[in-house]
């Protein structure tokens, strides 16, 4: 018997089926009864139209053994068919694929690669070749993805997933020494393919943001702990530029030139951006952020094509900046010597 395609969003629910196609494959023999009761279903017809539909519709060889009372495989099967999937889901699931990359390091980069094999596996020869197709016809290319200590970040998780305490010593950015922490860790974040604990600090009595590529033997300690009373990650993070959170209040106004906005143009770094368009072709850029910290740097990264109009403070760490780039550049120019040369000279 041919197999049929079943859609993705199709009835009998997907999961349910694979579910049943799991215990089928282990060989226990199960019956109406014992899947209504796994499943949480009210009536084992439910079950019976299930087996039904995946046994005539999808092709699977599922044959009922009456000695066992339980329903079998009379033949190995590898993968549920998953076949019929749309352009759109093919392109979805190669996307995900490569964007696997920046989860390397955590518990669940195996797993994602595991599911991603598991589904392509599942898709008749047609969607393969066009999956192999669009493969060819686009990449994605992740920008300086992070690779993590895997035991470090597994702790991290286990301890957010579990409400407990955690210590562990810490480096701050651009220090060598390390310190102990005891943090009661809320929530894991990834931003720009660096993953942060975000957590109250309890000795600094705030909430923190910590990188997890700079956190050194982590523990779990006794007990749990509860969130702080009307957190929410979202409202902590609504004025940072990524993951910095400040307690100011800024208006960050940026002149982009005709270079500069033609590049900005139609991407969007903060909730709040706000992009309008100059007659001469350039753009003013404006946020509303808590910290100027990472703002500053992605001021800088437009180099000449950015103008910084309002805060002041913001103007003034931009030029601090220049001023530092210019020395540096000008002494190396003086001493006829590259850059780096001058440097560890």
């Amino acid at each position: 018997m041919p197999k049929a395609t079943i859609d993705l969003r199709s009835r009998p629910p997907l999961q349910r089926m694979m579910r049943i196609h799991e215990r089928l494959r282990e060989g226990g023999f199960p019956n109406c009864s014992r899947l209504r009761a796994e499943l949480e279903l009210r009536c084992s017809k439910t079950v019976l139209r299930d087996i039904t539909f995946m046994r005539d519709r999808l092709g699977l060889p599922i044959e009922y053994d009456a000695q066992r009372h339980g329903y079998y495989y009379r033949e190995p099967v590898e993968h549920f068919p998953l076949v019929g999937v749309t352009e759109s889901e093919l392109f979805a699931i190669l996307v995900a694929e490569k964007a696997v990359a920046q989860y390397r390091g955590t518990p669940f980069h195996g797993p994602l690669q595991s599911a991603l094999q598991k589904l392509s596996g599942s898709l008749d020869e047609h969607s393969l070749l066009h999956l192999d197709r669009i493969n060819e016809a686009m990449q994605i290319r992740l920008h300086g993805p992070e690779e993590l200590e895997g035991e470090t970040f597994r702790v991290a998780w286990d301890a957010v997933r579990l409400r407990r305490p955690l210590r562990f010593r810490y480096r701050k950015h651009a220090r060598r020494t390390l310190e102990t922490r005891v943090v009661d860790p809320y929530h894991l974040l990834c931003s720009n393919h660096r993953w942060y604990l975000l957590g109250w600090d309890r000795n600094r009595r705030a909430i923190r943001s910590f990188v997890i590529s700079r956190i050194a033997d982590p523990v779990m300690l006794g007990g749990t702990f509860t969130l702080q009373p009307g957190f929410s990650v979202e409202d902590h993070l609504k004025g940072a530029f990524s993951i910095f959170h400040g307690k100011d209040d800024f208006e960050v106004v940026v002149l982009l030139d005709a270079w500069g906005a033609d590049l900005a143009r139609g991407r969007r770094w903060h909730t709040s951006q706000e992009f309008r368009p100059l007659p001469d072709g350039g753009a003013q850029v404006t946020f509303r952020l808590s910290s100027l910290e990472e703002v500053e740097s992605w001021v800088l990264s437009w180099g000449g094509h950015a103008t910084v109009l309002r805060p002041r403070e913001l103007v003034e760490r931009v030029r601090r900046a220049a001023d530092v780039i210019r020395s540096r550049y000008g002494r190396a120019a003086r001493k006829n010597v590259p850059v780096l040369e001058d440097r560890l000279l």
